[in-house]
C-alpha cells in the first residue's frame, strides 16, 4: 500500500517522479486522472487519487534569490529551502512547527506556523509555476492576475505547482524559552497577553483539569531580544529541554533555553534530521476567527475526560488574516487549535463533540487533518467558495486534477 508518513491513509493511484516542468507537462498530457504529491504528511483524504501522482520531490530546488523574493521547486522541503536562503542572507517570516514538509504542498493545503503579525505560509506566495490541464506551463502571480487568491490554496484542483515564489526579508536569529505549568484560566484571561509575548507563541495541553499548558516563546532577537529571564504568566522558565509530547526525549526538539540560533533552526518545533512529532498519530485541527479563540478554549475544556485519553497533544497558535480564497485566515485574524491524536479509532467518537463546539463558531477544519464535519459545513466556512468552484471549472473543465476529495466537497455545486 502506498500511504502518507504515519500509513494512516492509503493513498492510492500510481506514481511517477518527473526531474523538469516539461516532464510534469507530458504526464499531464496523458489520459489518467492527476494529482501533484508533496510529503504526504496529510492526514486527510486532499493527497489521494485513484489516478496518477507526481511526486514532485524530483524537481530540482534551484533555489534563486532576486531581491525580497526567492523561487523554490516546489518539492523542496523547508528545512533544506531554509538552510540555503539563510546562507544567502534571506529569511522567511513563518516556518510550519515540521520543517519537513514541502513547499508545494504546504501551500495548497494552507498549512501555517505562528504569530499575531504573521500569516500562513501560503500568504508568503508572490507567484506559482502551473502546469496547467491543457499541458501548458504558465506562471501566475500577485498583482498581475485577478484571480490570483484563488490560485495558492487550490487542494490541487487548478494543476500541478511545479515552482513557487516567496517573499523574503533579511535574515534574523530568534531565541526560544519554554515555561510548563502554565493554567489554561491564565490563557483565557490574558490570551492576548499570552499571543504577543514573543515572535511566535504556542500553547501546548492535554485539557487536564490540573495547570498542565507548556508556553513556547520564540522571540526575534533583531525585535525583542531574547526572553529576559524570569517567570512567565507566573510559571519559572524551564531550565532542560521539553518536548510537546510530555514522554518523548526532547533531543527531536530545536534548542530551547533561550539559546539564539538561525530562524530555520528555531521556528520549527522539531529538528529535520528527526522524524516529527511521535509518528504513530491521528491529527486535527480546527482555524476559527480569534475573537471566538477564548469561547472555544472554554467550551472544550469540560471535555477533558473524553479527550485527554486518547490525546498526545494539543497546539493553540495564531495567525495573521490574508486574502486567499481557501486560506484557514480567509478574510479573519485567526487561532488553530491542533489535536495530535493516538492513532486510535476512538478519536472520530470524540470529534462530534469537539466539532459540535468549534464549527457553529465559524471553525475551518485544516485541508490535511481528519474532520467530521460535511462537505456543506465546509463550504459554509468560506466565503469565497463559489469563486473557487467557478475558477477550477474554467481551468480544468474535465475535472482532469479533481481528486475524490475535491469532488465530495463540491458536491451539487461542481
Amino acid at each position: 500500500m502506498r500511504s502518507n508518513w504515519s500509513s494512516t491513509v492509503d493513498l492510492g493511484g500510481s506514481e511517477a517522479r518527473p526531474g523538469s516542468a516539461a516532464d510534469v507537462a507530458n504526464l499531464v498530457r496523458g489520459d489518467a486522472p492527476v494529482l501533484a504529491l508533496g510529503s504526504a504528511h496529510s492526514f486527510s483524504a486532499v493527497a489521494v487519487t485513484p489516478g496518477l501522482h507526481i511526486d514532485t520531490a524530483g524537481l530540482p530546488a534551484d533555489i534563486r534569490v532576486e531581491g525580497t523574493t526567492a523561487s523554490v521547486g516546489a518539492g523542496t522541503t523547508y528545512a533544506a529551502l531554509g538552510r540555503e536562503l539563510h546562507a544567502r542572507g534571506v529569511a522567511l517570516a513563518a516556518m510550519a512547527s515540521l520543517p519537513h514538509i514541502t513547499v508545494g504542498g504546504a501551500i495548497a493545503t494552507g498549512t501555517h506556523g505562528s504569530g499575531d503579525a504573521i500569516g500562513t505560509l501560503s500568504s508568503a506566495v508572490t507567484g506559482l509555476e502551473v502546469v496547467t490541464a491543457d499541458g501548458e506551463i504558465r506562471w501566475v502571480r500577485r498583482g498581475a492576475d485577478p484571480d490570483f487568491a484563488g490560485w495558492v490554496v487550490a487542494l490541487g484542483a487548478l494543476g500541478v505547482v511545479t515552482r513557487v515564489e516567496l517573499e523574503v526579508e533579511p535574515t534574523y536569529d530568534v531565541a526560544q524559552t519554554v515555561f510548563a505549568g502554565l493554567d489554561l484560566d491564565v490563557v483565557e484571561a490574558e490570551f492576548d497577553a499570552v499571543f504577543s509575548a514573543a515572535t511566535s507563541v504556542s500553547v501546548f495541553t492535554r485539557w487536564r483539569p490540573e495547570p498542565d499548558a507548556q508556553l513556547w516563546l520564540k522571540r526575534r532577537i533583531d525585535r525583542e531580544g531574547a526572553w529576559p529571564g524570569g517567570p512567565a504568566f507566573g510559571i519559572p522558565e524551564r531550565q532542560e529541554p521539553l518536548h510537546p509530547l510530555e514522554q518523548l526525549d526532547p533531543v527531536h526538539c530545536n534548542p530551547q533555553l533561550g539559546q539564539s540560533g538561525p530562524w530555520h533552526e528555531r521556528l520549527p518545533h522539531f529538528r529535520a534530521e528527526f522524524t516529527p512529532s511521535a509518528g504513530d498519530e491521528i491529527q486535527a485541527e480546527y482555524l476559527l476567527p480569534r475573537s471566538r479563540a477564548v469561547e472555544a478554549i472554554s467550551a472544550l475544556r469540560p471535555l477533558h475526560a473524553s479527550i485527554t485519553p486518547l490525546l498526545h497533544v494539543t497546539e493553540i497558535r495564531t495567525m495573521r488574516a490574508d486574502d486567499l480564497w481557501l486560506s484557514p485566515a480567509s478574510g479573519v485574524d485567526t487561532v488553530g487549535i491542533h489535536f495530535t491524536w493516538h492513532r486510535d479509532e476512538r478519536i472520530f467518537d470524540v470529534l462530534p463533540a469537539i466539532e459540535d463546539v468549534l464549527l457553529p463558531l465559524g471553525a475551518r477544519p485544516h485541508w490535511g487533518k481528519v474532520t467530521l464535519a460535511t462537505p456543506e459545513q465546509v463550504r459554509a466556512a468560506f466565503p469565497r467558495w463559489d469563486d473557487y468552484v467557478s475558477l477550477i471549472t474554467a481551468m480544468d473543465p474535465d475535472g482532469r486534477f479533481r481528486s475524490p476529495f475535491v469532488t465530495r466537497l463540491l458536491g451539487a455545486s461542481g
